[in-house]
C-alpha cells in the first residue's frame, strides 16, 4: 500500500472545495491554497487544468487513491459496455473502503481505508483486509464481532453529518449492510460536483 503523507484537509484547501462536507474543514474558513503563495490570483484555467482538477478531485475523495491505481481503474471503465464516466464511478464506488465509508461504519474514506486494513471487515462472512477489493451486487457487509463496540464505529455510525445511500442498505444495529446495485453519477451523495466526463477527456488526450 502506498503512503500517503499529506493532510486530507491540505487536500481540501489544494483543491479549494470542502471534499467530504465536513464541519471542521479548514477550506470553509480559507479557500485559498495552503502555503505561502495560496493566496495569489489565479488566471483563467486552461482546458488541460480543469481536467486535472477534476482528476484531483475525484481520486482525492476516495482516499487519495494513487495514480497507478486510478488509472488502472479508468482502463477497466474503457473496457466496460456503457458510458466510460458511468462505468469509472460504479467501480469506485464498489471499492471495499469506500461500500465501508457510505454504510457509515467509518467516518472518514481515509478511516475506511484503515477499517480494513486492520482485518475489521467481512464480505459474505469471510474476512477481507483488502481497501481496493471490489464488492459484488447482493454481498453482504459486516464489521466483525470484536470489532462492533469500537468507539470510532459507534460514533460513525451515529454521525448525522450523512446518509446512507439507496443503492446501499443497513442495519446499525447488527453493524450489516449490503451492497444492492451499482450507483449512477446522479445517484452518488458527493457534497461538491464530481466530472467524471471530465478525468476520461483527460485520460484519452
Amino acid at each position: 500500500m502506498s503512503k500517503r503523507l499529506e493532510s486530507k484537509y491540505k487536500i481540501n484547501r489544494r483543491l479549494g472545495v470542502n471534499l467530504w462536507g465536513r464541519a471542521k474543514s479548514p477550506v470553509n474558513k480559507r479557500e485559498y491554497g495552503p502555503g505561502q503563495h495560496g493566496q495569489r490570483r489565479k488566471s483563467k484555467p486552461s482546458d488541460f487544468s480543469v481536467q486535472l482538477m477534476a482528476k484531483q478531485k475525484l481520486k482525492g475523495y476516495y482516499g487519495n487513491i494513487s495514480e497507478k491505481q486510478f488509472r488502472k481503474y479508468y482502463e477497466e471503465a474503457v473496457r466496460r459496455k456503457g458510458d466510460t464516466s458511468e462505468n469509472l464511478i460504479g467501480l469506485l464506488e464498489r471499492r471495499l473502503d469506500a461500500v465501508i465509508y457510505r454504510l457509515k461504519f467509518a467516518v472518514t474514506p481515509f478511516a475506511a481505508r484503515q477499517f480494513v486494513n486492520h482485518g475489521h471487515v467481512m464480505v459474505n462472512g469471510k474476512k477481507v483486509n483488502i481497501p481496493s477489493y471490489l464488492v459484488r451486487e447482493g454481498d453482504v457487509i459486516e464489521v466483525r464481532e470484536k470489532s462492533k463496540q469500537l468507539a470510532a464505529v459507534l460514533d460513525a455510525a451515529q454521525s448525522g453529518e450523512r446518509d446512507v445511500p439507496e443503492y446501499m442498505e443497513v442495519d446499525h444495529r447488527q453493524m450489516k449492510g449490503s451492497f444492492l446495485r451499482a450507483p449512477k453519477l446522479s445517484d452518488v451523495p458527493y457534497p461538491v460536483q464530481m466530472e467524471p466526463n471530465l478525468v476520461v477527456e483527460f485520460y484519452s488526450r
